[in-house]
């Protein structure tokens, strides 16, 4: 039987490792943490996305549209919390009207289910969301990505997957007699292949198997707020912007979660560290990584004013965080928020400064690395891994 090793225990390691369990093949997958889901998977906004937001044909746009129903139809198999509650995107001014056709026109190329609404429609939905025109989207729904990740360690465990936690891979080298080699601290592994799905960390992989990767990661930290209990009322269900076409990321945004609380945000900084959920988080080290790569300075001269420092006000400012809340729901005010948490996004970057908009996959001889899954990734997780299965 066929041997893959899989780095990388978050939502994109365990499907790959799930789906080429199904396939007959034998599977180990290493994680460095003491436990599944450590980065990405367990500091995202826990929504199922629709697929409206990306080029029709792209990787993004298939994936999610299928990851969005293959997600969704796994989490009710398995006793995942889910609920597909839809969404609003508001256009709160003339100006983005524009891009909220090209949204809904996105939208009915891509397969997903969305109409332009009134305002007074758009009320029916949100009673307290300002808008001049706003996208209905039915397809969005809410989840518990982590334990869609415990559901898949279940199954992988019942299938005999090795499941290793606590487990790094220190060296990679091609085997004397083909396929790979990988160290741990306490052994060495010998497999067929090997799959990175290592996240933040999968260009540094990818330069231990020896491969020079076609972009680097660099982390951006999210920053997120909650609507204090007594303040919930303001959302019933999740309200969107319209985004910055010219950025990857879909601006600050309220999200009714499964417990009835609502979260917001996420702004987007420069995380200190690769794994940095806080500004004392700081590795000298990853800085200089930073610093070394010349598609860092691009990408600051291109975003760093007045966008890059818009973003860095807002992470030290509760008022201007909520002020920018209040853009879709004017009652939100800054009392009525709290600080919840963050996460650090791995953002794919070329030495050109421009950051990879679609999922990337390199390969080598007897590897397969995924260099590049940001959102919706979670959501496309089932469909990423058949293709990446596929390229095993």
């Amino acid at each position: 039987m066929r041997r893959v090793v899989v780095i990388g225990g978050g939502i994109i390691g365990l499907a790959v490792a799930l789906e080429l369990t199904r396939r007959g093949t034998e599977v180990t997958v290493l994680e460095k943490e003491d436990h599944w889901a450590a980065h990405q998977t367990g500091h995202n906004s826990n929504v199922v996305h629709a697929g409206l937001y990306y080029k029709p044909g792209s990787f993004k746009a298939r994936m999610s549209v299928a990851g969005n129903a293959s997600i969704v139809r796994f989490a009710r198999e398995h006793g995942v919390p889910v609920e597909v509650c839809g969404k609003l995107v508001v256009a709160t001014s003339e100006a983005e009207l524009p891009a909220l056709r090209v949204l809904a026109e996105r939208a009915e190329e891509n397969g997903v289910p969305a109409k332009l609404v009134s305002p007074a429609e758009a009320r029916a939905y949100e009673p307290e969301v300002a808008c001049v025109s706003a996208l209905r989207v039915e397809s969005t729904a809410i989840i518990d990505f982590p334990a869609v990740c415990a559901a898949m360690v279940r199954l992988l465990a019942d299938a005999g997957a090795d499941l290793r936690l606590n487990t790094a891979a220190l060296g990679i080298r091609s085997g004397t007699g083909g396929g790979v080699e990988i160290a741990t601290g306490d052994e060495v592994l010998r497999a067929d292949a090997l799959v990175n799905c290592a996240g933040l960390q999968s260009d540094r992989i990818a330069r231990l198997a020896g491969l020079t990767p076609r972009a680097r990661i660099v982390p951006f930290r999210g920053e997120y707020y909650e609507l204090r209990p007594e303040r919930r009322h303001l959302v019933r269900g999740l309200i969107y912007p319209v985004p910055d076409a010219s950025l990857p990321f879909l601006g600050v945004h309220l999200t009714r979660m499964l417990d009835g609380s609502v979260h917001a945000g996420p702004n987007a900084v420069l995380a200190l560290r690769r794994e940095g959920y806080r500004w004392r988080d700081i590795s000298v080290a990853d800085l200089a990584e930073v610093a070394r790569f010349p598609g860092t300075w691009r990408l600051a001269r291109k975003y760093a004013f007045p966008i890059g420092l818009d973003e860095v006000r807002r992470s030290f400012s509760k008022r201007r965080f909520a002020a920018s809340l209040a853009r879709l729901v004017p009652a939100v005010r800054p009392e009525d928020i709290v600080q919840h948490g963050s996460g650090v996004r791995a953002q794919a970057l070329l030495p050109d400064g421009s950051m990879v908009d679609d999922f990337l996959v390199q390969t080598a001889p007897n590897q397969v690395h995924v260099l590049n899954a940001p959102s919706p990734a979670a959501t496309s997780a089932l469909e990423i891994a058949k293709h990446v299965a596929d390229e095993v």
